[in-house]
């Protein structure tokens, strides 16, 4: 399985608008971040992407990107939604409508918000054509690929991560309960939400991603999700050697 990092900043981005913080002003390409996402090949041939930010369109550019069978949403937040209307250009590709998949008051938001997407109208490259099931704590079937969600809390929500094989993904979190830390078990690569080194109310610090990590017993673990409080190179020299930032471009072989 290939995952490439899309993008791995928080809603503000890196350089945050106006920051003239020494992350903000690296020079350092690995602290230049784009809004959270991933996209994964699996072994059966399956082409995903985990979350659509506003610079989707950018980052799909970037990596190459020219087909996808499928969206997996975490969350209805704008940072992992707000670049649906880039879709389109992969229904050229596909031929037809995109499945996403997500939880359901996901589902509900992006019904609301992107109705337009939904219309069922015949395709004709001017707007998105995105179907949407949703899932629950039950694995599910793209083609020949197994996806089991994982329920995480995210603040006052439900947040979903997901587990292809031996990769996880988990971003915007403030918890895994125990029973979706179970399903994590023997997992080679856990992706974390890691905001910053303090405790924040909707998100993982870099310590409690730390100890998830841990607990779940991953020998690789990479955090994403990171704002401007965490430099790339300061931060990977404090996280240890079998954990480092993820960035945009980096690409992983599970």
């Amino acid at each position: 399985m290939r995952v490439r990092f899309l993008g791995t900043s928080t809603s503000y981005g890196v350089p945050v608008v106006g920051c003239r913080c020494e992350t903000c002003t690296s020079t350092d390409l690995r602290n230049k971040r784009t809004r959270a996402s991933v996209y994964v090949e699996t072994d059966e041939g399956v082409k995903l992407i985990i979350d659509t930010g506003p610079e989707v369109r950018l980052q799909v550019l970037r990596e190459h990107v020219t087909r996808i069978d499928a969206v997996l949403y975490t969350h209805f937040h704008a940072d992992h939604t707000a670049g649906i209307d880039d879709l389109k250009a992969f229904n050229a590709a596909l031929g037809g409508v995109l499945p996403c998949y997500g939880d359901a008051p996901t589902g509900a938001s992006l019904r609301e918000r992107f109705a337009y997407a939904f219309a069922g109208t015949p395709w004709i490259g001017l707007i998105p054509h995105i179907s949407y099931t949703n899932v629950d704590k039950e694995p599910f079937y793209i083609g020949k690929t197994c996806i089991q969600p994982i329920p995480m809390r995210h603040g006052s929500i439900r947040a979903t991560g997901y587990r292809i094989g031996g990769f996880a993904y988990l971003t915007d979190t403030s918890g895994v309960p125990a029973s979706s830390r179970a399903l994590l078990q023997g997992c080679e690569v856990v992706v974390v939400d890691a905001l910053r080194w303090e405790p924040h109310p909707t998100h993982l610090s870099v310590p409690e991603a730390l100890e998830l990590i841990r607990d779940v017993g991953a020998p690789r673990g990479y955090l994403t999700h990171v704002s401007h409080a965490l430099e790339h190179a300061a931060t990977n020299a404090r996280v240890g050697p079998n954990v480092e930032v993820a960035y945009d471009g980096l690409e992983l072989t599970v």
